[in-house]
């Protein structure tokens, strides 16, 4: 049976509670392994992509206004901002018609279609976080399949650019399948915080 988009996407969304939850009060302002940004800045770049979602499943037309840094949007203490954008997203998931086609910044896609890319995007970011304090989350053998069955037909040319996917990274000859994974994903699966 094919893996559904919009389970990978609540599994996601559970994945990134866990990692949120990792980090402390002081720990948000952490580099993370995205180069540009702090946890802060990738839980308010996600943290905005499912408010976003939320809203087009909801069929009430929302905008998508990047905001610079991403860590801007986060209101309040991050981890109850987190949870507050989550129980919507997951009734929205719930009640939607995967087959209905809404228009998305790609261009029409069904609401399936629509989910996959940020499904995949939940349990990276998820990694990203956590690493930020030292932590190595196993991201689970689903998701990575699902996450090679949308992007492996895609051209490379598409998917690797400094707005989607770096350069896949050289994992070491011991990699775990999350390594692997997350090497695949254009980061380095060693990369720590340096304090």
């Amino acid at each position: 049976m094919p893996l559904r988009s919009d389970t990978i996407f609540l599994d996601g969304l559970a994945f990134m509670s866990g990692a949120v939850a990792r980090l402390g009060p002081t720990d948000w302002e952490r580099q993370s392994p995205c180069s540009e940004w702090r946890a802060l800045d990738v839980l308010g770049h996600v943290g905005s992509a499912v408010r976003f979602g939320t809203l087009l499943l909801r069929d009430e037309g929302p905008s998508w206004d990047p905001v610079d840094p991403p860590g801007a949007v986060v209101e309040g203490e991050p981890v109850s901002w987190w949870e507050a954008l989550v129980g919507p997203s997951r009734v929205a998931v719930g009640e939607a018609d995967l087959t209905r086609t809404v228009e998305s910044p790609r261009g029409p896609r069904t609401v399936a279609d629509g989910l996959s890319f940020p499904a995949v995007d939940l349990f990276i970011h998820a990694w990203d976080i956590a690493r930020s304090v030292g932590d190595d989350l196993e991201i689970p053998a689903q998701a990575i399949e699902f996450a090679h069955s949308v992007m492996d037909p895609i051209p490379g040319a598409q998917i690797r650019r400094t707005t989607i996917f770096a350069a896949e990274v050289t994992a070491p000859l011991d990699a775990t399948a999350s390594q692997l994974f997350i090497a695949w994903s254009g980061r380095n699966p060693l990369w720590a915080p340096t304090s």
